[in-house]
């Protein structure tokens, strides 16, 4: 199959076969999974998984990909390919099952974190997710408070799943070599909350609010939200911290109080 990788698809087409193998047993598919793979591209990791699994589903946005994927895959099991944008294919159609959807993929780096978060809207039916991604996003989704690493995702990506880090992968797996390392990652909703919030939409207007201004304090960076004294003290967060000092959970905490204390014309 020749295909020449599109820039404006973010495509860089994994051809290590070791490092497919590691892949695919990070995954480490059954026969019964519900598997859906984000940007099958040329099939590499396709042609792995398909046989294991019986049958799967795929999500490719490049159409020039879609007739040579299906005849080089078909043989092997039975795949359904959806010609469509992951940004806004709707997850919910591939299962009638709560929790057993399976996401993979080798993600464009240029839109994962949209990715990411649209995936994360829809995490009720999803049991998991492996994805391939720029090593630096997901040093920042699994970093800690203090880290210089720590940030919007870290927090919204924790509130909802525990994130682990696999691998890393040089640039020499895939054709066209990209100039940056890439990493592993694997994504697990929690079963438990890790914690309860009272409105995800205000949760993550005050996370992205807070970092927007990272360097300022924690009462400045969240001026504009009119967060009260009596607020910060109820959630236990010092006014002078800075926002990569504040942990998971004094984040939830603090939204949580001053959701009910936002002005009415921020409803």
């Amino acid at each position: 199959m020749t295909h020449k990788a599109r820039k404006r698809f973010g495509q860089n087409f994994l051809h290590d076969p070791g490092v497919i193998q590691r892949i695919v047993s990070s995954i480490n598919p059954q026969e019964g999974d519900c598997l859906v793979e984000i940007g099958p591209g040329q099939g590499a990791i396709t042609k792995l998984l398909l046989p294991k699994l019986k049958r799967m589903q795929v999500i490719e946005l490049d159409r020039d990909l879609i007739e040579p994927l299906a005849q080089t895959c078909g043989p092997l099991g039975e795949l359904k390919i959806h010609s469509a944008d992951a940004l806004k294919f709707d997850f919910h159609q591939l299962t009638d099952q709560p929790g057993s959807l399976r996401v993979v993929g080798n993600l464009p780096y240029n839109i994962s974190t949209p990715i990411l978060f649209h995936l994360i809207d829809q995490l009720e039916t999803i049991k998991d997710l492996h994805f391939m991604l720029q090593k630096e996003v997901v040093d920042r989704m699994a970093a800690g408070p203090g880290s210089k690493t720590y940030g919007r995702l870290s927090v919204m990506l924790q509130a909802h799943c525990q994130v682990t880090p696999l691998f890393d992968i040089g640039p020499g797996a895939f054709q066209p070599a990209p100039k940056v390392n890439s990493a592993f990652v694997r994504l697990t909703p929690h079963a438990t909350p890790r914690v309860v919030l009272k409105d995800q939409t205000y949760f993550r207007k005050l996370v992205t609010q807070a970092f927007s201004q990272r360097r300022k304090t924690i009462r400045n960076s969240l001026r504009k939200l009119m967060i009260t004294d009596d607020a910060y003290l109820a959630a236990n967060v010092d006014q002078k911290m800075r926002p990569e000092q504040l942990s998971l959970e004094q984040f939830a905490a603090l939204a949580n109080v001053s959701f009910d204390l936002k002005p009415t014309s921020d409803a």
